[in-house]
């Protein structure tokens, strides 16, 4: 079984002025943007008081701060969410190096640098759960892509093995 790769121990390859041959930014789906986020939110403050107006006048005025305090955790897990997905990957070939940056949501990188003519990219079929893709050089392994769904990776992994191949080619 091989080892994950640490970013500061990836075999570099020198960096010249070589032109990319592929390169994709692979991001999480999000599925409400900004513009659904004010309007659920609008729409969910707009239930939440009126009912909790309901419960003030028939004289259960504690549950008023309870409808405030479901609004407030409601917008408070959206944020976290939103912030989590800030994280994207780059994945950059050209025929000298295939490199793989990693973007977390505070905007650190991570980055790993393989030969494109000994890197294996796998793409590995669980059952019962998600499929992985990673990439595999010198006994190490990085796995990528992971918050993509099963068909984003299968799709993935085909153009960027055709990459791969040419790639390849254009090095012999």
């Amino acid at each position: 079984m091989a080892e994950p790769w640490p970013p500061s121990q990836a075999p570099s390859q020198a960096s010249g002025d070589e032109s990319a041959h592929f390169r994709a930014v692979l991001s999480p789906h999000r599925s409400l943007g900004p513009k659904g986020f004010v309007v659920f939110m609008v729409a969910l403050c707009t239930i939440s008081f009126a009912t909790g107006l309901l419960f003030f006048f028939i004289g259960a005025w504690p549950v008023l701060g309870f409808f405030g305090l479901d609004v407030l955790l409601v917008y408070i897990a959206f944020r976290l969410n939103f912030r989590a997905l800030r994280v994207y990957e780059t994945v950059d070939l050209s025929p000298q190096t295939l490199k793989v940056t990693r973007v977390d949501p505070k905007g650190r990188e991570q980055s790993w640098d393989f030969n494109p003519y000994w890197v294996r990219l796998n793409l590995d079929e669980r059952v019962g759960r998600t499929s992985e893709l990673s990439l595999t050089s010198h006994g190490k392994r990085l796995v990528f892509g992971s918050f993509l769904t099963d068909p984003e990776r299968e799709d993935f992994a085909s153009a960027l093995k055709a990459a791969l191949r040419e790639a390849r080619g254009s090095i012999a």
